[in-house]
């Protein structure tokens, strides 16, 4: 074989390997898409498994009523410091994200009457349903208190914090659910 016939048996390989690879890819689909086929899991890009609790108020919560709404979902308990220390924050947040984005704060296993007294003195007026067998904690595989869930619109979690969450940690947070 001489030299041309070499460049133009490497140039052909090169051609029909570039073609081979262009149509074997795989479409980009759009990020909704894409999560639309996942399961729900507590996992980032996960759409959020469904909660149905009753809150401290008697009232049905349901996480799939605030589809549409950006949602923090913070599991907590009133024995947990950290979790006092960060409910002021998730407060002021409630108070000022009030009708753009939602703070749900699920108390884990403990009797309604003890978490109704302590929402009653931090003032706390976010909705706070009551996860009393921590069934819902176990689904969301919820290891340490306080844990928090960052769910965009679409109902997809974006971002898991275990730990608390300070000011600066929260609001770097919700950029990932809120504009």
């Amino acid at each position: 074989m001489n030299r041309r016939t070499w460049n133009l048996a490497i140039g052909s390989v090169l051609v029909v390997g570039v073609i081979w690879l262009w149509a074997g890819r795989v479409p980009a689909a759009e990020p909704a898409v894409r999560t639309a086929s996942l399961p729900p899991a507590p996992a980032v890009g996960h759409p959020a498994p469904d909660i149905k609790l009753t809150t401290v108020t008697g009232e049905t919560f349901a996480l799939a009523a605030l589809r549409g709404k950006p949602v923090v979902l913070n599991f907590w308990a009133t024995w947990c410091p950290p979790c006092r220390a960060e409910l002021p924050e998730l407060q002021a947040a409630s108070q000022r994200y009030a009708g753009q984005l939602e703070i749900i704060g699920v108390n884990q296993a403990e009797p309604p009457a003890g978490v109704t007294a302590f929402a009653q003195q931090f003032g706390l007026t976010f909705p706070i349903p009551l996860d009393t067998s921590a069934d819902v904690s176990r689904r969301y595989a919820v290891r340490s208190l306080p844990t928090t869930f960052f769910i965009d619109r679409n109902g997809v979690i974006r971002q898991i914090q275990s730990g608390p969450l300070t000011e600066a940690t929260l609001a770097q947070a919700l950029r990932a659910i809120y504009p």
